[in-house]
């Protein structure tokens, strides 16, 4: 097989913050994977936090063999951007290859539409508070934060859109003591659920903490090997793909996660609808989806992900899967 890999600039509609920096630009790699009659397609988003960039993961998936299945893939790379990027496209690969979609390969029900999150991005009480009234339509809104500040942000957010349901994402940014001095808080502004508050190497102490609104995982959970270190410290795990390294984990995950008591949350990097697709099968019966990258983008891909009341909706076959 031929493994062909592009890098694609995908503009944003406004500048997007979180708690380590701004972009204005979603830089993407978009992997092709050949047999000569038919072409699978995958995207992924490499990760500074993860110590990932362009250059790193298109070496890694250079270096695979060009004889290549799902099954081998996992012997090959680590749960990453990389191995994302070719499982999902080996998944497209074998859905033309066989003429069927994606959830039947898998074994899974027909899927529909999920509502999903939109993110609003960390500004200053004021913008924060414009940026909600101006999506207050929507019945998710997402919130970053993650700074010593971040009271004004959530009253501001409250103020704007007091109707639509709320969940925060912190990014590390938080200490147990101020985590602490917040959840109160959360639960007066009617907060749903509060991702990643402390740093993953810190989140020891949320062991024994009270925990008013629930507490997910992100940075903490990649993938199942991650589920053992978070017993006693988190209610839900934030599944994305691009930290399981592909479609394959992230249904297994969600499996392992469930059966281990765990609420799913299914998100996402700042990516197309390419990028977005595969998870929308994760996604199926998610207590939270959070797939809005196209939302934040000003362009996408061809025949792109719908979203409407109904929430995203999976993807048609020419698009993926």
């Amino acid at each position: 097989m031929r493994i062909d890999i592009t890098r694609d600039v995908f503009r944003l509609a406004q500048a997007f913050t979180i708690s380590r920096g701004s972009r204005t630009e979603a830089h993407v790699l978009t992997v092709q994977i050949s047999d000569g009659t038919d072409t699978g397609w995958g995207e992924c988003v490499p990760y500074a936090r993860y110590d990932e960039t362009l250059d790193s993961v298109t070496a890694e998936i250079e270096a695979l063999p060009t004889a290549l299945s799902r099954a081998a893939l996992y012997d090959l790379l680590p749960a990453g951007a990389a191995r994302n990027a070719v499982d999902c496209a080996l998944w497209d690969l074998e859905c033309k290859r066989a003429g069927k979609r994606a959830w039947e390969l898998a074994g899974l029900q027909t899927p529909g539409p999920e509502i999903t999150a939109y993110t609003l991005s960390l500004d200053t009480p004021d913008a924060m508070q414009a940026q909600a009234a101006q999506n207050a339509h929507r019945p998710l809104l997402k919130i970053k934060l993650g700074t010593p500040d971040d009271m004004p942000r959530l009253e501001a957010v409250r103020a704007g859109a007091p109707k639509a349901q709320i969940i925060v994402d912190a990014n590390e940014g938080w200490s147990a003591a101020v985590y602490a001095d917040l959840a109160p808080h959360l639960v007066r502004l009617g907060v749903q659920l509060v991702e990643q508050p402390l740093p993953a190497g810190e989140d020891d102490a949320l062991i024994g903490m009270e925990r008013p609104v629930p507490v997910c995982a992100d940075e903490s959970c990649h993938d199942r090997a991650s589920l053992p270190a978070l017993k006693g410290k988190y209610d839900l795990i934030n599944i994305k793909i691009d930290k399981t390294g592909g479609l394959t984990e992230a249904l297994a995950l969600r499996d392992a996660a469930r059966a281990e008591g765990y609420g799913i949350m299914v998100g996402c990097m700042v990516g197309s609808s390419l990028a977005m697709a595969p998870a929308t099968l994760v996604a199926q019966g998610a207590a939270v989806t959070d797939l809005d990258g196209p939302l934040l983008l000003a362009e996408d891909r061809n025949a792109p992900l719908v979203f409407d009341d109904a929430g995203v909706h999976p993807p048609t076959a020419e698009l993926w899967g």
